[in-house]
Protein backbone atom coordinates (compact mmCIF):
# COMPACT_ATOMS: atom_id res chain seq x y z
CA UNK A 1 0.00 0.00 0.00
CA UNK A 2 1.32 3.77 -0.72
CA UNK A 3 1.38 5.25 2.72
CA UNK A 4 4.18 7.35 3.58
CA UNK A 5 6.44 5.33 6.57
CA UNK A 6 5.93 7.99 9.71
CA UNK A 7 8.63 10.06 10.66
CA UNK A 8 9.89 12.12 13.21
CA UNK A 9 7.37 14.86 15.14
CA UNK A 10 9.29 17.57 16.24
CA UNK A 11 9.31 18.76 19.87
CA UNK A 12 7.15 22.09 18.93
CA UNK A 13 5.03 20.08 17.40
CA UNK A 14 4.48 17.53 19.62
CA UNK A 15 3.98 20.28 22.55
CA UNK A 16 1.27 22.25 20.25
CA UNK A 17 -1.01 18.83 19.39
CA UNK A 18 -0.85 17.82 23.15
CA UNK A 19 -1.54 21.00 24.50
CA UNK A 20 -4.55 21.64 21.69
CA UNK A 21 -5.39 18.27 22.34
CA UNK A 22 -6.06 18.84 26.40
CA UNK A 23 -7.85 22.15 25.16
CA UNK A 24 -10.53 20.95 23.04
CA UNK A 25 -11.24 17.43 24.60
CA UNK A 26 -13.31 19.11 27.26
CA UNK A 27 -17.27 19.15 27.80
CA UNK A 28 -16.97 22.69 26.77
CA UNK A 29 -16.50 21.21 23.26
CA UNK A 30 -19.98 19.34 23.42
CA UNK A 31 -22.57 21.78 22.81
CA UNK A 32 -21.66 23.18 19.22
CA UNK A 33 -20.52 19.76 17.92
CA UNK A 34 -22.41 16.92 16.29
CA UNK A 35 -21.66 14.72 19.31
CA UNK A 36 -23.90 16.38 21.65
CA UNK A 37 -26.61 14.84 19.67
CA UNK A 38 -25.15 11.60 21.14
CA UNK A 39 -25.21 13.09 24.61
CA UNK A 40 -28.86 14.02 24.57
CA UNK A 41 -29.82 9.96 25.36
CA UNK A 42 -28.78 7.43 28.10
CA UNK A 43 -30.36 4.46 26.27
CA UNK A 44 -27.82 2.75 24.42
CA UNK A 45 -29.63 2.26 21.07
CA UNK A 46 -30.62 5.79 21.35
CA UNK A 47 -27.29 6.93 21.41
CA UNK A 48 -26.45 4.29 18.65
CA UNK A 49 -29.01 5.28 16.00
CA UNK A 50 -29.02 9.32 16.66
CA UNK A 51 -25.20 8.67 16.82
CA UNK A 52 -25.06 6.75 13.53
CA UNK A 53 -27.36 9.03 11.75
CA UNK A 54 -26.24 12.55 13.21
CA UNK A 55 -22.55 11.33 11.62
CA UNK A 56 -23.55 10.41 8.65
CA UNK A 57 -25.66 14.02 8.02
CA UNK A 58 -22.03 15.80 9.01
CA UNK A 59 -21.16 17.40 6.38
CA UNK A 60 -21.50 21.22 5.82
CA UNK A 61 -22.05 23.97 8.72
CA UNK A 62 -22.47 22.44 11.95
CA UNK A 63 -25.35 24.52 12.78
CA UNK A 64 -27.28 23.00 9.96
CA UNK A 65 -26.21 19.33 10.96
CA UNK A 66 -27.46 19.73 14.94
CA UNK A 67 -30.63 21.46 13.49
CA UNK A 68 -31.35 18.54 11.00
CA UNK A 69 -30.50 15.91 13.55
CA UNK A 70 -32.76 17.60 16.42
CA UNK A 71 -35.31 17.72 13.43
CA UNK A 72 -35.24 14.12 13.01
CA UNK A 73 -35.41 13.55 16.85
CA UNK A 74 -38.81 15.28 17.10
CA UNK A 75 -39.79 13.63 14.11
CA UNK A 76 -39.25 10.09 15.70
CA UNK A 77 -41.42 11.83 18.88
CA UNK A 78 -37.88 11.81 20.85
CA UNK A 79 -36.93 8.50 20.77
CA UNK A 80 -35.69 6.71 17.99
CA UNK A 81 -35.29 3.46 19.15
CA UNK A 82 -38.58 2.96 20.19
CA UNK A 83 -39.59 4.50 17.02
CA UNK A 84 -37.32 2.45 14.77
CA UNK A 85 -38.74 -0.37 16.38
CA UNK A 86 -42.54 -0.04 16.94
CA UNK A 87 -43.26 2.19 13.92
CA UNK A 88 -46.01 1.51 11.75
CA UNK A 89 -46.09 2.36 7.97
CA UNK A 90 -48.30 5.58 8.79
CA UNK A 91 -45.81 6.79 11.01
CA UNK A 92 -43.20 7.53 8.34
CA UNK A 93 -45.30 9.69 6.07
CA UNK A 94 -44.14 12.56 8.31
CA UNK A 95 -40.16 11.80 7.94
CA UNK A 96 -40.67 11.67 4.12
CA UNK A 97 -40.35 15.77 4.30
CA UNK A 98 -36.84 15.49 6.11
CA UNK A 99 -34.16 16.89 3.93
CA UNK A 100 -30.27 17.38 4.58
CA UNK A 101 -28.19 18.40 1.48
CA UNK A 102 -28.51 15.07 -0.70
CA UNK A 103 -29.51 13.04 1.68
CA UNK A 104 -33.46 12.37 0.94
CA UNK A 105 -36.70 10.19 2.52
CA UNK A 106 -35.14 7.52 0.06
CA UNK A 107 -31.97 6.96 2.32
CA UNK A 108 -33.95 7.93 5.51
CA UNK A 109 -36.03 4.88 4.95
CA UNK A 110 -33.74 2.23 4.00
CA UNK A 111 -31.36 3.79 7.17
CA UNK A 112 -35.13 3.10 8.98
CA UNK A 113 -35.10 -0.75 7.53
CA UNK A 114 -31.96 -1.28 7.92
CA UNK A 115 -32.01 -0.30 11.82
CA UNK A 116 -35.12 -2.16 12.14
CA UNK A 117 -33.67 -5.64 10.78
CA UNK A 118 -30.16 -5.01 12.67
CA UNK A 119 -32.22 -4.07 16.01
CA UNK A 120 -34.74 -7.40 15.75
CA UNK A 121 -31.23 -9.53 15.80
CA UNK A 122 -28.76 -7.69 17.69
CA UNK A 123 -28.83 -5.49 21.21
CA UNK A 124 -26.22 -3.09 20.20
CA UNK A 125 -25.51 -1.67 17.15
CA UNK A 126 -21.69 -2.83 17.58
CA UNK A 127 -22.19 -6.06 16.54
CA UNK A 128 -22.47 -4.59 12.91
CA UNK A 129 -19.14 -3.36 13.01
CA UNK A 130 -17.27 -6.48 14.61
CA UNK A 131 -18.24 -8.54 11.38
CA UNK A 132 -15.00 -7.94 10.14
CA UNK A 133 -12.90 -7.23 13.17
CA UNK A 134 -10.51 -9.26 14.43
CA UNK A 135 -8.39 -8.16 18.14
CA UNK A 136 -5.02 -8.57 15.76
CA UNK A 137 -5.99 -5.95 13.47
CA UNK A 138 -3.91 -2.74 12.87
CA UNK A 139 -6.99 -0.48 12.02
CA UNK A 140 -10.89 -0.73 11.77
CA UNK A 141 -10.49 -1.47 7.48
CA UNK A 142 -11.73 -4.67 7.65
CA UNK A 143 -14.40 -3.71 9.89
CA UNK A 144 -16.04 -0.42 7.89
CA UNK A 145 -15.88 -2.77 4.47
CA UNK A 146 -18.06 -5.30 6.03
CA UNK A 147 -20.52 -3.02 7.81
CA UNK A 148 -20.87 -1.15 4.00
CA UNK A 149 -21.46 -4.81 3.19
CA UNK A 150 -24.22 -5.78 5.61
CA UNK A 151 -25.85 -2.31 5.70
CA UNK A 152 -26.45 -2.64 2.54
CA UNK A 153 -27.28 -6.58 2.44
CA UNK A 154 -31.19 -5.76 2.62
CA UNK A 155 -33.70 -6.42 -0.44
CA UNK A 156 -33.93 -3.99 -2.31
CA UNK A 157 -31.59 -1.01 -1.59
CA UNK A 158 -31.67 2.28 -3.16
CA UNK A 159 -28.47 3.09 -5.41
CA UNK A 160 -28.54 6.41 -4.36
CA UNK A 161 -27.76 5.49 -0.78
CA UNK A 162 -24.75 3.98 -1.33
CA UNK A 163 -23.25 7.28 -1.06
CA UNK A 164 -24.50 8.15 2.10
CA UNK A 165 -22.25 5.24 3.88
CA UNK A 166 -18.72 5.14 2.62
CA UNK A 167 -15.77 2.24 2.87
CA UNK A 168 -12.33 1.99 2.62
CA UNK A 169 -12.99 -0.70 -0.07
CA UNK A 170 -14.41 2.50 -2.06
CA UNK A 171 -11.30 4.66 -1.94
CA UNK A 172 -12.98 6.55 0.74
CA UNK A 173 -11.30 8.41 4.02
CA UNK A 174 -14.39 7.20 5.79
CA UNK A 175 -14.66 10.99 7.79
CA UNK A 176 -18.26 10.21 9.19
CA UNK A 177 -17.54 6.74 9.85
CA UNK A 178 -14.21 7.18 11.66
CA UNK A 179 -15.73 10.13 13.87
CA UNK A 180 -18.51 8.05 14.61
CA UNK A 181 -16.01 5.10 16.10
CA UNK A 182 -14.59 7.93 17.93
CA UNK A 183 -17.62 8.66 20.12
CA UNK A 184 -18.49 4.89 20.29
CA UNK A 185 -15.02 3.76 21.23
CA UNK A 186 -13.14 6.47 22.82
CA UNK A 187 -13.35 6.56 26.55
CA UNK A 188 -11.31 9.32 29.18
CA UNK A 189 -12.09 11.49 31.68
CA UNK A 190 -12.79 14.34 29.37
CA UNK A 191 -16.46 13.79 28.93
CA UNK A 192 -16.59 13.96 24.79
CA UNK A 193 -16.69 10.92 23.31
CA UNK A 194 -18.88 8.43 25.27
CA UNK A 195 -16.89 4.80 25.12
CA UNK A 196 -19.93 2.67 24.76
CA UNK A 197 -18.09 -0.11 22.59
CA UNK A 198 -15.66 -2.89 23.95
CA UNK A 199 -14.72 -5.00 20.95
CA UNK A 200 -12.67 -2.44 18.97
CA UNK A 201 -10.40 -0.76 21.21
CA UNK A 202 -9.03 3.01 20.69
CA UNK A 203 -5.23 1.99 19.27
CA UNK A 204 -7.44 0.67 16.37
CA UNK A 205 -9.15 3.55 15.07
CA UNK A 206 -8.57 6.01 12.54
CA UNK A 207 -8.52 9.63 12.74
CA UNK A 208 -11.78 11.43 10.68
CA UNK A 209 -10.46 12.82 7.97
CA UNK A 210 -12.02 16.05 6.74
CA UNK A 211 -10.41 19.50 4.77
CA UNK A 212 -9.89 21.63 8.68
CA UNK A 213 -7.90 18.32 9.79
CA UNK A 214 -6.32 17.73 6.44
CA UNK A 215 -4.99 21.31 6.15
CA UNK A 216 -3.29 21.61 9.63
CA UNK A 217 -1.61 17.80 9.33
CA UNK A 218 0.04 19.17 5.97
CA UNK A 219 1.18 22.07 7.44
CA UNK A 220 2.83 20.53 10.27
CA UNK A 221 4.06 17.96 8.00
CA UNK A 222 2.12 14.79 9.38
CA UNK A 223 0.47 14.03 5.81
CA UNK A 224 2.67 13.70 2.29
CA UNK A 225 -0.12 11.40 0.04
CA UNK A 226 -1.67 13.74 -2.15
CA UNK A 227 -5.30 12.19 -2.15
CA UNK A 228 -7.83 12.45 0.94
CA UNK A 229 -8.73 9.18 1.21
CA UNK A 230 -8.55 5.97 3.49
CA UNK A 231 -4.67 5.85 2.86
CA UNK A 232 -4.41 9.66 3.54
CA UNK A 233 -6.15 8.79 6.94
CA UNK A 234 -3.95 5.79 7.73
CA UNK A 235 -1.02 7.77 7.15
CA UNK A 236 -1.81 10.66 9.60
CA UNK A 237 -3.01 7.87 11.99
CA UNK A 238 0.33 6.30 11.86
CA UNK A 239 2.43 9.36 12.55
CA UNK A 240 -0.15 10.64 15.99
CA UNK A 241 0.82 6.81 17.37
CA UNK A 242 3.98 7.99 17.33
CA UNK A 243 2.29 10.87 20.59
CA UNK A 244 0.31 8.24 21.61
CA UNK A 245 0.10 4.38 20.44
CA UNK A 246 -2.71 3.60 22.73
CA UNK A 247 -4.97 6.83 21.29
CA UNK A 248 -4.00 8.16 18.25
CA UNK A 249 -7.42 9.82 17.51
CA UNK A 250 -7.42 12.15 20.63
CA UNK A 251 -5.34 14.54 18.37
CA UNK A 252 -8.65 14.87 16.39
CA UNK A 253 -9.78 17.67 18.92
CA UNK A 254 -6.43 19.05 18.28
CA UNK A 255 -6.37 19.15 14.62
CA UNK A 256 -9.86 19.62 14.12
CA UNK A 257 -10.34 22.25 16.61
CA UNK A 258 -7.10 24.41 15.12
CA UNK A 259 -8.38 23.78 11.58
CA UNK A 260 -11.81 24.73 12.09
CA UNK A 261 -10.77 28.63 14.17
CA UNK A 262 -8.23 29.21 12.48
CA UNK A 263 -8.98 32.40 9.97
CA UNK A 264 -8.90 31.14 6.19
CA UNK A 265 -5.64 32.22 5.13
CA UNK A 266 -3.82 32.13 8.12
Amino acid sequence: MDISRPKAISPSVRELLVDAADQYNQPAFIPDDPVSIVHRFSKLQDREIMGFWTAMLSWGQRKTILNKAAELIDLMGGSPYAFVMEHREEDLAPLLHFRHRTFNDVDLLHFMAFFRYHYQRHESLEAAFLLGHHPDHKTTEQALNAFHHYFFSLPHVPERTRKHVSAPERKSSCKRLNMFLRWMVRQDDCGVDLGLWRGIRPDQLVMPLDVHVERVARRMGLLQRKQRDWQAAVELTDHLRILDPADPVRFDFALFGMGVLEKPGG
